[in-house]
């Protein structure tokens, strides 16, 4: 029987990415965000989410991505605290598809160089049948967002 692991994908700048879903606790609409004073570029700013100030964090800019996507589309993952060294933290990103289930099968992994420069843990292939139009990829990008944010976020 072979492993399987549940992932969120979502998309950013039409690109489709997908994050392990246990890092993951909840997704909510975009709500107005408050920005912060002197906060670096990669922070929109906070939320106040049912009683707990969270940290918006923008992944476009944290993975050096074009900004895209509608407003109306756009939605915030909200990360368990784990995630993020134990800050109530979310991330911006253009939609949300899916919760998928893949098999280890349908994982290419990427090399060492490739996975430690670009916080990829690996490449998921979509068969054909599942994508709903011609121009989005049969394959989904697997970031390692704990790397992101361990990386990016925790040494500014």
């Amino acid at each position: 029987m072979t492993e399987t692991v549940d992932v969120v994908e979502f998309v950013i700048g039409g690109t489709r990415y997908a994050l392990d879903i246990l890092l993951a606790r909840e997704i909510v609409e975009m709500v107005p965000i408050t920005p912060v004073p002197r906060a670096p570029p990669y922070i929109t700013g906070i939320i106040n989410l049912r009683g707990e100030i969270t940290t918006i964090l923008n992944l476009n800019t944290l993975l050096g991505l074009p900004e895209e996507g509608r407003r109306e589309t756009k939605k915030i993952i909200v990360l368990v605290p784990e995630a993020a060294s134990g800050s109530n933290t979310g991330i911006i990103v253009d939609d949300v598809h899916a919760v998928r289930q893949v098999g280890e099968g349908d994982i290419a992994p990427m090399d060492e160089a490739m996975a430690r420069e670009a916080y990829v843990r690996g490449i998921i292939r979509v068969k054909n049948e599942e994508n709903d139009t011609k121009k989005q990829s049969d394959l989904i990008i697997w970031i390692d967002l704990q790397k992101v944010i361990r990386e990016r976020v925790s040494r500014a």
